[in-house]
């Protein structure tokens, strides 16, 4: 079953999509220079890592005393326009926000161009250090307002900008992208049900696959050896090629089993986004696409409210956007599989969404 290995391959992630050779057709939405703002190529310093990431300020001109955001990519090593099938949805966003009179930091993920570092072994708390360091950087400028900083995270940068708003009580706003905010193990079974029955794949096959994961994720989840839960999965599995959900081959149990038996799946399975969203204080908006199959909305959005008005926070907005995919596409099913055919690479309308509330909350 290739949609399954595609999505255990990628847990979590579009890194299939990020890395894949895309034929690209029409960009319309990205921006061409000279550019009506200010731009510059910068380097800050996340001393705790000690590494250096790199990227890119762009300031509205002619403004004082504006609001500024730290832009927070998803589940993927991404460069810092988030480029993911022939898109540059950062590119994009920080390009309106900029002209609407909002600065915008942009910057290369570990081990991604211009950073150091390396991606693969950052956990949630080294996204987080990395985000903290560009807040660091933002206040050492004195033509940015030290008073308006805000963040604004996309997929797993949703998860990202909770923690770090939960631990920096100065933080502005946080905007919400396609956030999830459900417990990881919850997240990846309702995602995978979710995209399945998109593909047109029976509810009987589907309830085999849930059965399967579960059966998985519990020996993960539940391990304090994980080389002990590898050696005992790939045994089971081996001996039992039967319990194998349609289409996946006996000889693929290894590398699933290295992917599911990874600390950073483990982590992955355990965390629970509504602990920090429930320590955030300061206003958000919180936006998910009527079609995004990565981040079903009603389950995510419902959480989010949950888990702010728990913690007191009264200052939520909570919007679901119809016929919008995962990347904010204006899109006909929401499979990933039309990313890079639509020629759009971010709804106007989520743009003015965010730009208006954005106005709004300073």
């Amino acid at each position: 079953m290739k949609s399954f290995l595609v999505l255990f391959l990628s847990i979590f992630t579009l890194y299939s999509l990020v890395a894949q050779d895309i034929k690209v057709v029409q960009r319309p939405q990205e921006p061409k220079k000279p550019y009506p703002y200010f731009s510059e190529d910068v380097m800050f310093q996340n001393q705790e890592a000690k590494i250096s990431l790199s990227g890119t300020l762009t300031l509205p001109k002619n403004k004082n005393d504006f609001p500024v955001v730290v832009l927070i990519s998803g589940s993927s090593p991404y460069n810092r326009n988030e480029e993911i099938a022939g898109h540059k949805p950062f590119l994009v966003i920080a390009d309106h926000l900029t002209r609407n009179g909002i600065g915008v930091l942009r910057y290369d993920d570990r081990g991604v161009g211009q950073s150091e570092g390396k991606y693969e072994m950052a956990a949630y708390t080294d996204r987080t250090g990395d985000v903290e360091s560009a807040i660091a950087y933002l206040r050492t400028r004195k033509d940015i307002s030290k008073r308006k900083i805000g963040l604004i995270g996309h997929s797993e940068g949703g998860l990202i900008a909770p923690r770090v708003a939960s631990r920096q009580k100065d933080i502005s706003f946080i905007v919400l992208l396609a956030a999830p905010a459900i417990p990881g193990y919850d997240m990846i079974l309702l995602q995978t049900e979710t995209r399945n029955k998109a593909r047109g794949i029976s509810d009987a096959k589907i309830k085999v696959e849930l059965a399967f994961l579960k059966g998985i994720f519990d020996v993960v989840i539940a391990a304090s050896d994980l080389e002990k839960a590898k050696s005992h999965l790939a045994d089971s599995l081996t001996a039992h090629p039967e319990h194998l959900p349609e289409g996946m081959k006996a000889e693929n149990v290894d590398a699933i089993v290295e992917t599911f038996t990874a600390p950073w799946f483990q982590n992955i399975l355990r965390y629970n986004p509504g602990i920090s969203l429930e320590n955030v204080k300061c206003p958000v908006l919180a936006i998910n696409g009527g079609k995004d199959l990565q981040i079903p909305p009603k389950e995510n959005l419902d959480a989010i409210k949950k888990a702010l008005k728990k913690g007191g926070n009264e200052k939520v907005t909570i919007k679901k956007l119809p016929n919008l995919n995962h990347l904010f596409q204006e899109a006909e099913t929401g499979l990933p599989d039309e990313f890079s055919t639509i020629e759009q690479t971010f709804s106007p309308i989520a743009l003015k969404e965010i730009t208006n509330w954005i106005r709004k909350s300073e």
